[in-house]
């Protein structure tokens, strides 16, 4: 299977809206971040990972061929606010998407015209399938098995596949869940900055710490801010087998 980092950004994106710090004015590709959000592909099946608002821009560059699913990881508007863009991928039939059952009502709420009896014409046409933690399920002929972890307070859904795992936004997780991620040997995970503690999302030595409890052998950080640094520098800063990936790098597993 293969993975691709649509996005590794925060809510905020890189650059940041009027931000005029040397990260932001960076001319390296490398430094610019769309919101988080990742496709996973394997031979037969394409699975699109969070759909926020920069969704339109990241799938520009990439073949127009369908999704077998859509994860969501939560309801925050930096994970969904692009759903409605994906309604050209509709050509190919419905599109199905994947959510806890907090995030599947906050749809409802946020978009109600995607969830009427009677949709009028070009809206995109959703099927939302509610999954819970610990319940595996199959799109295509890849396994998922969502876990929980936690957003601050909020509890929302991380992803396994095989030796992979894929979390974000986590702040914290609850003892029991780390059954799921044994043997895990690739880990994605969120890492805001190097300090300033956050009330809802580990800093880079907590992901550090939990990639070493998870025994991943290689982990990369993602929904990061301008104020990790320039890409060079902050990976410099890391110890062996962590990564700061940037916008599309891609990697198989």
């Amino acid at each position: 299977m293969k993975l691709t980092f649509l996005g590794t950004g925060t809510s905020a994106g890189v650059p940041v809206l009027g931000c005029q710090c040397a990260v932001c004015k960076s001319t390296d590709a490398r430094d610019q971040r769309f919101r988080t959000a990742a496709l996973l592909e394997s031979e037969k099946s394409r699975i699109l990972i969070d759909c926020g608002p920069d969704i339109r821009q990241q799938l520009m560059p990439l073949p127009f061929v369908p999704f077998d699913g859509v994860l969501l990881t939560h309801i925050h508007y930096d994970h969904v606010g692009g759903l409605d863009d994906l309604r050209g991928y509709c050509v190919f039939g419905d599109i199905n998407v994947y959510a806890d059952e907090r995030t599947a009502e906050g749809l409802k709420t946020t978009m109600p015209y995607c969830f009427t009896e009677h949709l009028y014409p070009g809206v995109p046409k959703l099927n939302l399938h509610m999954i819970t933690p610990h319940m595996p399920l199959h799109i295509g002929d890849v396994e998922v098995m969502p876990i929980q972890v936690m957003h601050g307070k909020l509890p929302i859904l991380g992803y396994r596949f095989g030796k992979m795992a894929y979390i974000t936004d986590m702040k914290t997780i609850d003892d029991a869940e780390m059954a799921y991620l044994q043997g895990v040997e690739v880990l994605v995970v969120n890492a805001l900055r190097f300090d300033k503690p956050h009330h809802s999302h580990q800093l880079v030595d907590d992901a550090i710490a939990f990639a070493q409890r998870v025994g991943a052998k290689k982990t990369y950080l993602v929904h990061v801010t301008h104020e990790i640094g320039f890409h060079d520098d902050a990976n410099s800063r890391l110890p062996e087998g962590f990564e700061f990936p940037y916008d599309g790098l891609t990697f198989s597993f």
